[in-house]
């Protein structure tokens, strides 16, 4: 059994296709297998992958239900200990990057790092929170394509949610580690390079996100979001009240007061 099962879905982007494969064949660490689900490109994808069939653990290149059926055909045919979805188009950091997450893969439920996010005319770091709850997810996610995740997790929670266009693995991460509790650690690292041009960064899908998400928390987790404004509600009274404290302590009439209270009590 390989320690780490690398998953890799595609559809008619076969130069995004092989900047991804050569960054995996780069790798100093070789503990992994490569699957590679393709949705029946016709620019030259299938060939590129044949032309590499031989590095592969795995690999079809056919129609699919879309991201994640692809990506719930990856997890069925694996066999790693832990998991990672890099998606045509994205790549690792360096060639070492595998061999350093490798000593972090032991018995933790999620393993995420930093990703260097290309966009056409400037490139940034996305930084991730080391501390992550339900209120974390209401505003960001982890990224998939930085995150190792156990394969057990995906018998525990279930496969990805097919009926969802975009926001499937952010659901995942959500039950992961708001539901089931599951353990997390965060790297402090740059693990992949992020092409920008996937389908969640696009502006215009940036509403379906938000309509997904929203449903998912309405229908599934109603009673943390009121929850949630409920202590933000109370961290705001406290923080009213703590202010009014310190005004009326620090007025002239109140210190007039104890030291004249002191004055005559302590004779």
């Amino acid at each position: 059994m390989p320690k780490l099962s690398i998953i890799t879905i595609n559809l008619n982007n076969a130069a995004g296709l092989q900047r991804t494969m050569e960054s995996v064949f780069e790798q100093t660490f070789t503990d992994y297998e490569y699957i590679i689900i393709d949705g029946g490109s016709t620019d030259g994808s299938k060939e590129l992958i044949e032309e590499h069939q031989n590095k592969l653990g795995y690999w079809v290149s056919e129609k699919d239900g879309g991201i994640f059926n692809a990506q719930n055909k990856g997890i069925l045919k694996s066999d790693g200990k832990y998991l990672l979805f890099l998606n045509s188009g994205d790549n690792f950091y360096d060639e070492n990057i595998l061999k350093y997450v490798n000593s972090f893969l032991d018995s933790t439920g999620i393993v995420y790092g930093d990703i260097l996010v290309k966009e056409p005319d400037k490139s940034w770091v996305k930084k991730y929170n080391e501390q992550i709850s339900f209120d974390y997810f209401t505003k960001d996610t982890l990224p998939h394509q930085a995150s190792f995740i156990k394969k057990s997790l995906f018998k525990m929670i279930g496969l990805y949610d097919e009926t969802l266009q975009i926001s499937s693995d952010w659901k995942f991460f959500l039950e992961a580690i708001c539901k089931y509790n599951v353990t997390s650690k965060y790297l402090d690292k740059v693990i992949v390079e992020y092409d920008y041009s996937g389908i969640s960064s696009t502006p215009g899908n940036w509403e379906i996100i938000a309509q997904e998400r929203q449903t998912i928390i309405n229908n599934e987790w109603q009673y943390f979001q009121n929850l949630q404004k409920e202590l933000e509600a109370s961290k705001k009274e406290l923080t009213l009240v703590t202010q009014k404290y310190n005004l009326l302590s620090n007025s002239r009439v109140v210190k007039a007061y104890f030291k004249i209270k002191r004055f005559f009590f302590t004779r």
